[in-house]
């Protein structure tokens, strides 16, 4: 079983996350991340002092509003398809994996008394958006097992997969976390019509998920997707929607296809996001993740963290 116990954010205290790295360090920084892969950053002194930058305004809002703190390593692309398009060889991932993993020891130590969770952070093994060529639950074990292994031996306290955009890749990525003996966490997108990119719904994914592990997740969650394009349809009286536990949404209402063809970064408005945020919070009390994705900032999460926080207390 995995050390799903031991979770702090499976009990009442709200955590918070940070927001949207790679959008935030693009669009805001003039950071050049190939692919969209963070995990380059660990390479260099001047990466990782930028990551180091990165997460301290979200340990100062966890303290401020006395919640803890998720930090997911840089980790989302730092899987071999991915690495492979930069030339680097499956002992180079699992060298970035481990790294990925002490950088924020370290932060964690830096950040104390806030408390600090550290999870591994997996993403498709294809486009976020587009669900491609899709794996089957063994392929999709097969391919992310290394990964998982890798962010298991370095000491993450947990994993989660984001941005999941069918069934079968996430179930493959949960047998691998067994494996592992890891808890972890699953978080799928979906569109504008709150389904996932194939067209599933969202209570039929968790729940194929959770026949075919046994319930092994720890929790789900939903992210890179706007609340108005999901809220509606999480009803407290379901019990696969008590099994969402995370929201790390978008800061814009636009749809995936819009925001791959916008010319800039649509940062939405912080303090409408957090009100949506609060107001699923009044409805769902199990939500205790709450951060941001794409188009989001500290100023997002700190919003999230002032309308959140009062309501967690």
């Amino acid at each position: 079983m995995p050390r799903s116990r031991s979770l702090p954010q499976l009990h009442d205290r709200l955590f918070l996350t940070d927001g949207g790295l790679e959008t935030f360090l693009i669009h805001q920084q003039g950071v050049a991340l190939p692919d969209f892969a963070s995990f380059h950053l660990l390479d260099t002194y001047e990466g990782e002092a930028l990551v180091r930058d990165y997460f301290r305004p979200y340990a100062a809002i966890a303290r401020r509003h006395g919640t803890g703190l998720i930090l997911d390593t840089l980790t989302w692309r730092a899987s071999a398809d991915w690495g492979a398009l930069s030339g680097l060889s499956a002992a180079d991932m699992v060298r970035i994996n481990r790294r990925a993993v002490a950088l924020l020891e370290e932060l964690r130590d830096e950040f104390a008394p806030v408390p600090v969770v550290i999870s591994g952070c997996l993403g498709p093994r294809g486009d976020g958006y587009v669900p491609g060529t899709q794996m089957t639950v063994r392929g999709a074990e097969a391919y992310h097992q290394p990964q998982v292994d890798a962010l298991a031996d370095a000491g993450a306290d947990m994993l989660t997969a984001m941005t999941l955009n069918y069934v079968e890749e996430a179930v493959g990525i949960t047998h691998a976390a067994r494996l592992a003996a890891m808890p972890i966490a699953i978080s799928f997108t979906v569109e504008t019509n709150g389904r996932l990119p194939t067209g599933q719904s969202l209570g039929s994914a968790i729940r194929i998920v959770d026949a075919a592990t046994s319930g092994y997740p720890s929790y789900y969650m939903v992210n890179c997707a706007h609340p108005s394009h999901f809220a509606h349809l999480l009803d407290p009286r379901e019990s696969w929607v008590r099994r969402i536990r995370g929201i790390r949404a978008n800061a814009s209402c636009r749809s995936h296809a819009e925001l791959n063809d916008a010319a800039g970064l649509d940062t939405g408005d912080p303090v409408a996001l957090a009100a949506t945020y609060a107001e699923l919070r009044q409805r769902l009390p199990q939500l205790t993740v709450l951060g941001g994705c794409c188009g989001t900032d500290h100023r997002h999460v700190e919003a999230i963290a002032a309308a959140c926080a009062p309501v967690a207390a």
